[in-house]
């Protein structure tokens, strides 16, 4: 049995009918055919299902469908068009964290909170912020390296590297 779930999905109002303990990974997948919410381990291990849920970080593997209602929740596509994000996924690219591209958007959208949060984390805050996100790929020192470069990019105005620069250093 279904119960009428109504929220704010990167800034348009939706409205599911589904059982409320259902995760919101789950209604985000199947029921609003959002993709750019990745399914990982789906035990709230690994943060490829990180969305933003009232300014807050969550893995929605976890999160059930019901507590979304009345609720502001944002995926990657909700911030890609925003300048803030654009400079933080430059960064990434610009350290070579970005890889196969599975665990990207949780770290994107992560890195987003912090920086709204706080411009200028500190190293600590940093690894913990990104602590709940696995990567297989890059290894987290080019993660670290590109909040890094991204809170200098949002909090000082620092330039990114032109795109011929970034991409020759990626390779």
């Amino acid at each position: 049995m279904g119960e009428d779930i109504r929220f704010v999905l990167n800034g348009k109002r939706v409205e599911v009918t589904v059982n409320p303990l259902k995760s919101l990974l789950r209604v985000l997948r199947e029921d609003l055919r959002r993709t750019d919410v990745k399914a990982g381990c789906e035990q709230g291990e690994c943060g490829s299902c990180t969305v933003i849920v009232d300014g807050k970080t969550i893995n929605s593997c976890l999160y059930p469908a019901g507590q979304a209602d009345g609720k502001q929740v944002t995926t990657i596509a909700g911030l890609n068009d925003e300048r803030e994000t654009q400079l933080i996924q430059k960064a990434y690219i610009e350290e070579g964290a970005v890889q196969c591209g599975f665990c990207t958007p949780g770290l994107i959208l992560v890195t987003r909170v912090l920086l709204d949060k706080n411009p200028s984390p500190g190293e600590a805050e940093i690894r913990v912020a990104i602590s709940g996100n696995l990567c297989r790929c890059t290894g987290y020192k080019k993660i670290f390296n590109a909040v890094k470069r991204a809170a200098k990019y949002l909090g000082k105005g620092e330039k990114p590297l032109p795109r011929k620069t970034a991409l020759r250093k990626i390779q």
